[in-house]
């Protein structure tokens, strides 16, 4: 029994044994912080440069001239042209109406013959007065008799005026039974049919020009800093402080474009939305036609042309206006900066950095001041 005992016991003495020798005789473990890996970011190098800045608008064409077609004498409508319906083209001097004459034809003889009683009139007249100052002078007449002479011919001399002037008005009376086009433009409406009797100034029809057109486009006033235009200036711009404008449109699945100049500014500001609205002008040429009345653009403003400015995408800003600066030591530095603007994608900043600095463009979590960081420059990663 004591044989039975004995053995287990020894077993068990023999593992306590060689658990201390391989406890005392392990070898010894230091703890190790491993260097955390550098995360890599992409940079861009800062390079200071001259930049167009443009300032971005939008707003409806209207035609820059409109008028009522209104005829200067009253008359039958006896024809109209196949232009005079809305929307029909014309050109300047297009015959657009014509009114019964016959009144003013009737009006235009009796004023020639008027003319032609007076001219013999003034000629008996004068006749008169030449006999009567020969017959003073031999003292056959009278001085009351050459003054009565005088006064008769300066009567008669005051009445072919007076003919001439009617057959001058009866001559443009009759002509204006033919009313014309102004301009070259559009119909926007008419009101008129054959046989109907028109007064004097009553409109028949209301045309555009086509060969200009404005744009009214409504500009915030912070964005106006952006403009070359004269502090204060109201109303009509020199011709050499007119800023260049690029409208746009998508028509008919087509992008079309024009270029014309801001021409002038509007005196009031909105109260609502404190916008200044200046006023784009298009004109004809030989290339393309304005945009058509109506079409809803956008405009791209040229404005000033400001020097040492560092654009960098927007992703390189940070909170509080500053960038992060990847040193020497490739290390993250927080830096202020004085941004200009933001514009689209990208922010132009004016002051804070020097030319040939990297910039770090990677969005970052938690970025911390003195972290060191792998930097890729975006030339070399693109």
């Amino acid at each position: 029994m004591k044989r039975k005992l004995l053995i287990p016991s020894l077993v068990i003495l023999a593992a306590l044994g060689g658990a201390a020798v391989l406890i005392v005789t392990s070898p010894q473990v230091e703890p190790n912080s491993p260097e955390p890996l550098a995360p890599t970011v992409r940079v861009r190098e800062a390079a200071p440069q001259a930049v167009q800045l443009h300032v971005h608008s939008q707003g409806t064409v209207a035609p820059n001239q409109v008028t009522a077609l209104i005829p200067e004498v009253a008359g039958r409508v006896v024809w109209i042209s196949p232009s005079l319906v809305n929307g029909g083209y014309f050109e300047q001097g297009d015959v657009l109406l014509r009114l019964d004459d016959k009144d003013h034809r009737s009006t235009l003889q009796r004023a020639k013959a008027a003319l032609a009683r007076a001219e013999a009139e003034r000629d008996h007249a004068h006749y008169e007065h030449q006999r009567m100052h020969s017959l003073e002078q031999r003292k056959l007449a009278s001085r009351s008799q050459m003054e009565n002479a005088l006064k008769e011919a300066r009567v008669k001399e005051a009445a072919l005026q007076d003919a001439r002037a009617n057959l001058d008005q009866a001559e443009r009376d009759l002509a204006r039974t033919e009313v014309e086009a102004p301009f070259n433009g559009l119909v926007q409406s008419e009101s008129v049919d054959v046989g109907q009797l028109v007064g004097r100034n009553s409109a028949v029809a209301t045309l555009y020009a086509v060969d200009q057109v404005e744009v009214r486009l409504p500009i915030a006033d912070r964005q106006l800093a952006f403009l070359n235009l004269p502090v204060g200036q109201r109303g009509a711009l020199p011709e050499g402080r007119q800023p260049a404008v690029t409208l746009s449109a998508d028509y008919a699945g087509r992008i079309l474009q024009w270029s014309g100049r801001v021409v002038r500014t509007e005196a009031e500001i909105d109260l609502a939305s404190r916008m200044v609205n200046v006023v784009a002008q298009v004109e004809a040429d030989s290339h393309a036609e304005p945009p058509a009345v109506g079409l809803f653009v956008e405009a791209e403003i040229e404005g000033l042309v400001v020097e040492d400015i560092v654009v960098m995408p927007r992703t390189a800003l940070r909170n509080g206006n500053r960038v992060l600066i990847v040193d020497e030591d490739n290390r993250l530095r927080f830096r202020d900066i004085e941004p200009l603007r933001l514009y689209r994608d990208d922010v132009f900043i004016r002051n804070g950095l020097a030319g040939g600095e990297r910039v770090c463009v990677s969005p970052l979590q938690t970025p911390i001041d003195g972290m060191r960081v792998l930097p890729i420059s975006e030339t070399t990663a693109g």
